[in-house]
C-alpha cells in the first residue's frame, strides 16, 4: 500500500502587488487554518515518510506548519519545482519517480492542478480544494511506478471550514 497526502497550501497574501506570484507569504489566517488540519492529522496519527512541497514559498511554508505539527523535520522538506505549475500528470510523474521504501507522501502545491488531480481520486467531484485542504488517497500497490493503474481508495477528505 501506498499512502499520498495532497496538500493545497494555505491562503497566502497578495498585499504586496511587488512580490512574484512564487514569493507570496501565507496570511495569518492561513497559518490558524492549517494548525486545524494539523490537529487532525495529529488524531489521526499520520506520520508520513516523506513531505515533498512545491518551491513556491505559500506552498513551502504550509509544509514546514504541518511539519513541525507531526514532528517531521522541517529541513528534511523536499522541494520539487515541477510542482509549482504542476499539471494532474505533472503530479503523477512526481510520484512515480519516489523510491518504493517510501510508504506514504505528503505534498504541497497549488490549483487548480491539486482540485483536478484529486477529482480522479474521488467519489464526488469538488470543485475547489480549498487552501489548506486534504484529500488522503491509498493505493493497493507496493510501487510507486504503478499508482496510476493500481486500485485505490480515498480515505478523507478535510478541509479547515469542516474543522471549526
Amino acid at each position: 500500500m501506498k499512502t499520498l497526502y495532497v496538500v493545497r497550501h494555505a491562503k497566502s497574501s497578495w498585499e504586496d502587488m511587488s512580490l512574484s506570484d512564487h514569493d507570496r507569504p501565507l496570511l495569518p489566517i492561513g497559518i490558524k487554518k492549517t494548525n486545524r488540519i494539523v490537529n487532525y492529522l495529529k488524531g489521526k496519527g499520520v506520520k508520513p515518510d516523506l513531505l515533498l512541497s512545491s518551491t513556491a514559498k505559500r506552498a513551502h511554508e504550509t509544509a514546514k506548519i504541518i511539519a513541525g505539527g507531526l514532528g517531521y523535520p522541517p529541513d528534511k522538506i523536499q522541494t520539487e519545482q515541477n510542482l509549482y505549475h504542476a499539471s494532474p500528470g505533472g503530479i503523477l510523474r512526481e510520484l512515480y519517480g519516489l523510491t518504493d521504501e517510501i510508504e506514504s507522501v505528503m505534498i504541497f502545491g497549488h490549483n487548480p492542478a491539486f482540485t483536478y488531480f484529486v477529482n480522479d481520486y474521488l467519489e464526488e467531484t469538488i470543485f475547489n480544494l480549498p487552501t489548506s485542504g486534504l484529500v488522503c488517497i491509498v493505493f493497493e500497490t507496493d510501487r510507486w511506478e504503478n499508482i496510476g493503474n493500481a486500485d485505490f481508495h480515498n480515505k478523507y477528505l478535510v478541509t479547515p471550514k469542516m474543522l471549526k
